[in-house]
């Protein structure tokens, strides 16, 4: 028989410890990850119930072939389109902010966006052009497109969308200076209500350098706006 002396003995009884604290760890987030699955399930299940009620009242037969299964699609597709309500910018930028001596100006645009007004329920899409200026901090290019997309993917109004992506990054990178600009088309103008097929809608939001100091503006707009 093959004894272990005391630190040997040590090295297992901490192994094994770990190896317990590990297992309850795993066990308590796949608990959570179901009762988080069977919470969705649930939700699901209601909106897909909703549209089954939104298709009867419009005078539909939810029993025909072609009307089978669109309820169950349209909720899967809602809660697509709303899925950034799940999710915060702390998530995304976490492991993608750097430090980096870059004090001039950063640019992304024609970052394409899609959107439903909260208004109507019916989308609004378009491009967003993002400029900030370093402070000795920059992030991930791509995660700037990311930013848009959380916000996008909610019930919205143009404005408060533009708001809500530039505070995002004023609040994470405190730079210099962050502008936002986007152009977008709102189906509740092109196919209801006034049905002007060519109106668009620009909004912007200015803060810090940007909204301080007209030469610093004008660049941007200038570069941003540029085809």
């Amino acid at each position: 028989m093959e004894y272990l002396n005391g630190s040997e003995k040590n090295s297992v009884v901490t192994q094994y410890l770990d190896m317990c604290v590990n297992t309850k760890h795993n066990d308590s987030h796949k608990e959570k990850n179901s009762d988080q699955e069977t919470a969705d399930a649930g939700k699901l299940s209601h909106i897909e119930k909703a549209y089954t009620t939104v298709l009867s009242e419009l005078g539909e037969d939810v029993n025909r072939e072609g009307l089978l299964r669109t309820p169950l699609r349209a909720a899967k597709a809602m809660q697509f389109l709303t899925k950034g309500y799940k999710e915060t910018t702390q998530d995304i930028l976490n492991d993608a902010i750097f430090d980096e001596n870059h004090e001039e100006m950063v640019i992304v645009k024609d970052i394409e966006l899609f959107s439903l007004c909260e208004h109507h329920l019916v989308p609004f899409f378009g491009k967003a052009h993002i400029a900030y200026l370093p402070n000795k901090k920059v992030v991930g290019l791509s995660k700037l497109a990311r930013i848009v997309e959380i916000y996008s993917r909610r019930l919205q109004v143009q404005e408060r969308l533009t708001k809500q992506i530039a505070s995002a990054i004023s609040e994470a990178l405190e730079p210099a200076g962050v502008a936002v600009v986007i152009e977008a088309v709102h189906m509740c103008m092109v196919m209801r209500g006034v049905q002007k097929m060519n109106a668009s809608t620009v909004t912007s939001v200015m803060l810090g350098a940007f909204h301080d100091d007209p030469k610093t503006r004008k660049e941007f707009m200038t570069l941003a706006l540029r085809k």
